[in-house]
Order: C-alpha cells, then sequence, then structure tokens
C-alpha cells in the first residue's frame, strides 16, 4: 500500500485534463466551483473504479467499437464546452473570481468529462491489478481498496489545487477589467476543445 501510494503521489505532478479542467473552472467560476469540479471528477474516478472491479472497463480494452464510441462522445462535450464559453457573453464582473455558474454546473461537467475518458478506465484497469497480492484475500476486495484510495488522494489533490488557484487567482485578477474576464472565458473555452482534440488523437492501445 505505501508503495502504492507513493506511485500515486508522483502521477499527481504529471498535469492531466482533470487537473486543467479543476484549474479553469476555480479561474472561471471561483472556489467553490472548483471544489465542485474536482467532486465530480473524484464521482467520475469512483465509477471508474467500480467498472473496473467489475470487469465492465475490459469492454472498451477488448472492443474498438466500444471504445471509440465512449472517446468520441467524450470529444462532443468537451468541444461543446469550449464553444459555450466562446460564445458566451462578457457579463459585467469585477473580477472572474465571482461565480458565474451553479456549482452543480462545475460538478457534472467534472464528472462527466472524467466519466466519459475511455484512457482513464483503461488506466484503472491496467494500473491496480499491479498492486494485488496473491495472500488469500479477495482480490475483488483489495482493488476496491487500491480504487477507493486513489479516488480520496486525488479528490483530496484537486480539491487542495482548487484552493490554491483560488487564492493566487484572487491576487492576480483582483483588479480585472471586464475585458480581461471576457478574454478569460475564451481561453477557458479553448482548453476545453483543446482537451476534445487530445482526446480525440488517443488511440485504444496504452
Amino acid at each position: 500500500m505505501l508503495s502504492f501510494i507513493a506511485i500515486v503521489l508522483l502521477l499527481f505532478l504529471i498535469p492531466g485534463p482533470a487537473v486543467i479542467i479543476t484549474i479553469t473552472q476555480t479561474l472561471k467560476g471561483g472556489k467553490k466551483n472548483g471544489i465542485f469540479t474536482a467532486l465530480g471528477i473524484g464521482l467520475g474516478d469512483l465509477v471508474h473504479t467500480l467498472a473496473a472491479v467489475l470487469g465492465l472497463s475490459a469492454i472498451l480494452m477488448k472492443s474498438a467499437t466500444a471504445f471509440e464510441v465512449v472517446k468520441y462522445i467524450g470529444v462532443a462535450y468537451l468541444v461543446y464546452l469550449g464553444i459555450q464559453m466562446l460564445l458566451t457573453k462578457p457579463q459585467k464582473i469585477e473580477k472572474p473570481t465571482v461565480e458565474q455558474s451553479p456549482a452543480s454546473t462545475s460538478f457534472r461537467q467534472g464528472f462527466l468529462a472524467e466519466i466519459l475518458n475511455p484512457k482513464t478506465a483503461l488506466f484503472f484497469l491496467a494500473f491496480l491489478p499491479q498492486f494485488v497480492q496473491h495472500n488469500g484475500q479477495s482480490i475483488t476486495v483489495q482493488l476496491l481498496i487500491l480504487g477507493i484510495t486513489f479516488v480520496v488522494m486525488s479528490a483530496l489533490y484537486t480539491i487542495l489545487l482548487a484552493i490554491i488557484t483560488s487564492f493566487i487567482g484572487e491576487k492576480i485578477f483582483t483588479k480585472t477589467t471586464n475585458n480581461g474576464s471576457r478574454w478569460l472565458e475564451k481561453a477557458v473555452g479553448f482548453v476545453y476543445i483543446g482537451l476534445g482534440v487530445k482526446l480525440a488523437l488517443q488511440t485504444q492501445s496504452r
């Protein structure tokens, strides 16, 4: 378990889609939205954990069609979010950290972005079994413990990231003009579209 935790901590040092989404949502909507995004991502990871334990993720590994279907649904969703941000009309606000959308929306976006990434499913399917011990203990129980440990660590990490990003964002953007806020929204839009393109280029092989 200690080696598992150590490796997970090292993995957190490599920025992925979850980190990028959390940061952009925090800058766009504030600390609360960032935290809810992190919780949504955590729930998505939990679903992937259960899918890996039940063997459902194996379908994505064996079926190219299933992998492509899930992948392009995820691509369409991310691109939709990006276009939505690009088309958002500028609002008269003093700083971009003022909440612009319900926290439930951030939660849903984080969850869907994570659950619709088939690479995440394959990661759990390939990563968790590496730490299973053949000592007589139920493999299912071990996978659940490992998966839930990862989910909790990931959620705590992204929540901390949201808090830090919010603090830094408030310091930097306290005097941001409406025009600056508008450009921030556009930047977030391009980030989502970029994530969609990156997901579209992913292949089934690891």
